[in-house]
């Protein structure tokens, strides 16, 4: 075995300090006391906070509400679905997504996912027929075929809605990741790129679409007028005012003063980031037992964690592995041997009956996942590899020494 000795790891379970611009915003707000969204007249840091980021996103329109979640219930809701609308979603993905799909009043159709994380397009055009719309869901930044999954649905007549919870600051052929279907969801909890503690964003070139999220998220009487917006976003705000219900998951000022200063923030954690994975990547890359997936050739990404198939290891050698890591600093998921797990589709209990989808059951069994915040150094990422690569000395029983 190792020596114990070896440097203190990082905590790669703490989130990201909010930057110095981000506090002094957020003393402002608190010394004026204006927390809600629809208080001011004009210019509200919620209004600002969505002005800068479809313009970082190269979208028309953005709507910041409470949670990722909250913004695709709202995106299927504005899609004027039928009800109980059969909508296609990957199987690996987080049990909020399905949950979205159900307070929607919509029926999740699970759709098989392959051992390098993504959706199995074999499957997905099996299921597509019986489909009202797809909801893919880049889960932990992996993206699928986007081409194939776009040309597909295109074709069929299905909207897509994009959970791109995991993928800000990604791109597929050079196009933002979140803009690629009709409506693009992002997260502002705290362990994604940008941290608001909760919050979510989405964006569209939709007017209609926008407008409707917008009243349904709460812009009652009419603090629809208090968004930016164009001649297009007016008119169908006119249509739709008082004719949707309100659900009210609206952003606080208070988390739009913590977030938006740190949009400027964004290239940098994004390159951070993929040069950590990627460093991680190419150590673990030199065992036969480590197998970190390889992103698709249009596929640039903007990781913050690092997934990696455990080859060759028995159940037994697994938990020895997930122990020693543990034991040594690090904490690995593995997403179906973690108890109750929100990343298992067999966890899901709310959806009733499911398929037993045993593609992605067995990858979900070998499935790793470990946090690698864009803070850290090249020193500590190496400390990270050496800590995972020791635990798997552990678990085949050999003297790393």
């Amino acid at each position: 075995m190792r020596d114990h000795c070896e440097p203190a790891l990082p905590s790669v379970h703490d989130a990201d300090p909010i930057p110095e611009t981000a506090r002094a915003e957020v003393e402002r707000l608190m010394q004026s006391g204006d927390l809600f969204r629809y208080t001011a007249a004009s210019d509200a840091p919620v209004t600002l906070l969505e002005r800068d980021f479809a313009a970082m996103m190269g979208s028309r329109y953005a709507l910041a509400v409470a949670s990722c979640s909250a913004a695709l219930f709202l995106s299927l809701k504005a899609l004027d679905l039928p009800e109980g609308a059969r909508v296609l979603i990957p199987a690996f993905t987080f049990a909020a997504v399905p949950s979205a799909v159900v307070h929607a009043g919509c029926t999740p159709v699970l759709v098989e996912c392959g051992a390098d994380y993504r959706i199995d397009l074999g499957d997905f055009a099996a299921r597509l027929p019986e489909c009202d719309a797809v909801l893919v869901s880049h889960m932990r930044g992996h993206t699928s075929d986007m081409d194939a999954i776009m040309a597909q649905a295109e074709a069929a007549g299905l909207p897509v809605i994009e959970d791109a919870a995991h993928s800000l600051g990604t791109l597929w052929n050079g196009r933002k990741i979140g803009t690629l279907g009709r409506v693009g969801c992002f997260s502002f909890q705290s362990y994604k790129l940008l941290n608001g503690g909760e919050g979510g964003i989405m964006v569209t070139d939709d007017a209609d679409l926008i407008a409707r999220a917008v009243i349904m998220s709460g812009a009652y009487e009419h603090n629809w007028a208090k968004h930016d917006g164009d001649a297009a976003l007016e008119a169908a705000f006119a249509r739709w005012q008082n004719r949707l219900p309100l659900y009210n998951t609206r952003l606080s000022n208070l988390a739009a003063a913590v977030v938006r200063p740190q949009l400027a923030e964004v290239p940098q954690r994004v390159a951070a980031g993929r040069r950590n994975h990627d460093r991680v990547a190419a150590r673990l890359a030199t065992s036969p037992h480590f197998h970190v997936p390889a992103p698709l050739p249009p596929e640039q990404r903007a990781p913050d964690s690092i997934q990696f198939n455990l080859r060759d290891l028995g159940a037994e050698q697994v938990q020895t592995f997930t122990a020693a890591a543990k034991a040594r600093g690090i904490k690995v998921q593995v997403f179906g041997l973690s108890a109750d797990n929100a990343r298992a589709f067999w966890n899901w209990d709310f959806l009733g009956p499911r398929p037993d989808l045993p593609q992605t059951r067995a990858m979900l069994m070998h499935a790793c996942d470990v946090r690698l915040p864009v803070r850290l150094t090249v020193a500590q990422c190496d400390l990270v590899a050496d800590t995972l690569l020791a635990a798997l000395d552990d678990a085949l029983g050999r003297d790393a020494a």
